[in-house]
């Protein structure tokens, strides 16, 4: 056997192993996304195979929870692409004006920088009081980063840059405190948030939702996983309602692609038509 098909034998075994230990199904992410993420593991690990690394990772859940924080998608900054929050502000928040309560879902919400700066757009666009975000991750340990509202303090002149050229409408400094080498965001801005695990892999719909954000997390899927996550959110829009991707994803091709109208091509913002 050629040492790729070997090493693709191993990878096949170790994500095999995972799911069933763990639950965790990372048996249909892109490879060569996976490949890198699990080689920086087995290099911080002093490992020489990825068969050395499924015996540590089936035997020492600490282990585990290292590898998991590599695979997980964790790239994020607050605002981030900044000329998507302007779409939002424009063509998104007149027609979640027209609903009594909105229901909006951010599918991999990471350490909650994305769901930070939602929240402040909505309170910005006075719809705060009447949304309940719920923010997703199959990350239990990002999840727990999120609660907590704290970033980097020397993040912030980079974040309040973003915030000003996606059309913030306050002083971005009145958002956080200051404590230390952090800050800490106001625990208002959470107060209608909810933090949860959620696999988008192998976890069903779990509401109806008026807007579902799910940016910069599907291009580390194959064609079958994203289908798979596009019917998931197709269950759980309501008639109208709003999915937002990344820059560098589509509804285009997918089966459910009729369905939507484009109210944004360059910001990947669809509406739910049918």
């Amino acid at each position: 056997m050629r040492r790729d098909d070997l090493e693709e034998l191993e990878l096949r075994l170790l994500l095999e192993a995972i799911y069933h230990h763990y639950g965790y199904d990372f048996r249909e992410y892109a490879r060569g996304s996976i490949k890198r993420r699990i080689w920086r593991r087995m290099e911080e690990e002093t490992l020489p195979t990825i068969s050395a690394l499924q015996e540590r990772v089936l035997h020492d859940p600490a282990c585990m929870e290292r590898l998991l924080l590599d695979l997980s998608i964790s790239v994020t900054s607050m605002f981030r692409d900044p000329t998507f929050y302007l779409a939002l502000r424009a063509k998104v928040i007149p027609l979640l004006r027209t609903y009594p309560f909105l229901r909006i879902w951010n599918a991999g919400c990471s350490t909650g920088e994305e769901t930070y700066s939602l929240s402040i757009l909505l309170h910005e666009e006075g719809l705060g009081e009447r949304s309940r975000i719920y923010a997703t991750d199959i990350n239990d340990v990002v999840l727990q980063r999120a609660k907590e509202g704290m970033f980097p303090l020397d993040k912030m002149r980079e974040y309040t840059q973003n915030y000003i050229q996606a059309g913030g409408t306050s002083s971005f400094s009145d958002y956080y405190k200051v404590l230390g080498d952090r800050a800490r965001f106001d625990p208002s801005l959470a107060a209608s948030v909810v933090f949860a695990q959620h696999n988008l892999v192998s976890d069903s719909s779990f509401n109806d939702f008026n807007l579902i954000i799910c940016r910069n997390v599907m291009i580390y899927f194959d064609r079958t996983l994203q289908d798979k996550v596009h019917d998931l959110f197709y269950r759980s829009l309501v008639r109208s309602g709003i999915l937002a991707l990344g820059h560098k994803e589509s509804i285009r091709f997918t089966p459910h692609a009729p369905a939507y109208e484009e109210l944004d091509p360059q910001e990947k913002i669809y509406r739910r038509i049918g």
